[in-house]
């Protein structure tokens, strides 16, 4: 095929690749986009935060139907059509990788479906049904995402051990399911499937669930998956996984080497995600890879080649989507000769468990580790109307407050909404807001949100609903 020419290409079609692609259009830039699927959308609208929320939705509406009995009104057990079910989170999958599709249309992107990889800093090579396609670019975006990781030693060629895309799927409700690792991905999910019927246990290395959040947030939802999950096996790993007719035989370790058996219908192996940078034809450029596998990027996503940009989480850490669409936009602006620069102050991370969990700016564990000096703030929600209308206390907020300037260095909040209460926080962070800024800010009452502002006047020692006088 004769070789097409564009301004920019970008390789990845994920919430990194098509916010930039749709603001380097936006900007006048000619693009086109390469991506596996037939419509943008990535991981995160395919296999990851789209359908995995579609079904925590549902597996909320379970749960809280169960919890009704307690305020007076008893439903019987639902009715579980698995095959309808799953029809429904593909068509909320459909609904919006169809409309990315549209939105790039109208901004006159060139779409090609298929596998690029870099043939040199100004062209990539693309393999579609059609045959392979010749792409010369003036400037690139890398944004090829993750993709789970596999424990070394434990993999077993058998549908009944799934990873997260294969969880989503849906492929029966299995009786007994094991959950490797306690992050984000694997309680989840989890806590979907015990929604819906599974009897589900939980095995993680480390001493708690969620090692990498602060963990007077974590035991909140600690206390929730322990009261859900049949079994929670924390200091544990699985050290052999076998195929047997009467489902996978697992071997599971603890601390002091003491070993179990156990059968399980079905394994969830979430143990994270990782970059995969081979077959991209880095090898044919200057790009250059760290020793945790992300390629090397600047304040404005460049490469160490001049006309590759890179990002998302092949750009390195967090790992969010969120991140990737705001790296994007400055890639793209960058592109355009724009003065732009990805230094935020902020990056909010959002657990969507049962109770939801989230953190922005600086958490109490980096600030001890980093050894910065902070005073702390925390309003229980056990204390908030809001929350005991929703029959919710099991929630907290915090603030982390510079001590001399009073600035709000970071926020946390564990509880229902959680994720929605955080931007609160990152706009504060942004805005170099005080702890008086946040007292003085009046919030509605009764509402989830009071909590932020109360966490303000607890820093104060003269919080409205709990009795927590400042110390001298």
């Amino acid at each position: 095929m004769a070789n097409k020419s564009t301004q920019l290409a970008v390789l990845g079609g994920g919430p990194g690749g098509y916010a930039a692609a749709f603001m380097a259009a936006d900007l006048g830039l000619d693009v086109t986009m390469v991506n596996l699927e037939e419509n943008p959308g990535g991981v995160c609208l395919y296999r990851g935060c789209i359908p995995s929320k579609a079904l925590l939705h549902v597996a909320k509406v379970i749960t809280e139907s169960r919890e009704a009995s307690e305020w007076g009104i008893t439903f019987d057990e639902p009715e579980i059509d698995l095959d309808k079910l799953r029809s429904w989170k593909n068509d909320v999958v459909s609904q919006m990788t169809g409309g990315l599709k549209t939105l790039s249309g109208q901004r006159k992107i060139t779409y090609i479906q298929g596998r690029g990889q870099f043939t040199g800093p100004n062209s990539m090579s693309i393999e579609t049904d059609d045959g392979e396609k010749t792409l010369e670019f003036e400037h690139a975006i890398l944004a090829t995402g993750s993709v789970p990781v596999e424990i070394p030693g434990l993999s077993l060629d058998d549908e009944r051990v799934m990873d997260s895309t294969g969880a989503l799927e849906l492929p029966e409700l299995p009786g007994k399911m094991l959950v490797i690792g306690g992050g984000y991905i694997g309680l989840e999910l989890g806590q979907v499937y015990s929604a819906l019927g599974s009897e589900v246990s939980v095995v993680e290395m480390m001493s708690n669930l969620l090692p990498g959040a602060d963990q007077d947030l974590v035991k909140h939802v600690a206390n929730r998956v322990k009261s859900q999950f049949v079994d929670v096996m924390t200091d544990s790993k699985v050290t052999e996984m076998k195929a047997q007719k009467n489902g996978i035989k697992v071997t599971i370790e603890d601390k002091d080497g003491g070993q179990q058996n156990k059968i399980y219908d079905r394994v969830l192996m979430s143990i994270g995600r990782k970059t995969v940078t081979d077959g991209l034809g880095l090898e044919n450029t200057a790009i250059e890879i760290d020793d945790n596998g992300f390629v090397v990027t600047d304040e404005q996503c460049r490469t160490a080649e001049d006309s590759i940009f890179a990002i998302g989480d092949i750009a390195g850490e967090p790992m969010l989507a969120h991140k990737a669409s705001h790296e994007g936009i400055v890639a793209a602006e960058v592109i355009s000769g724009e003065k732009a620069a990805f230094e935020p102050y902020a990056i909010p991370a959002v657990v969507f468990t049962d109770p939801e969990l989230a953190w922005a700016g600086l958490t109490e564990s980096q600030a001890k580790k980093e050894d910065i000096d902070y005073e702390l703030a925390r309003f229980p929600w056990a204390a908030s109307g809001r929350a005991t209308t929703l029959g919710r206390s099991d929630g907290m907020t915090k603030l982390l407050i510079d001590p001399e300037t009073e600035r709000i260095l970071g926020m946390g909040i564990v509880g229902p909404g959680a994720g929605e209460l955080i931007a609160e926080g990152v706009l504060a962070i942004e805005m170099a807001a005080t702890a008086e800024d946040l007292k003085m800010s009046i919030h509605p009452h009764p509402t989830l949100s009071e909590t932020v502002m109360e966490s303000a006047e607890v820093f104060f020692g003269h919080s409205t609903h709990i009795y927590r006088p400042k110390r001298k």
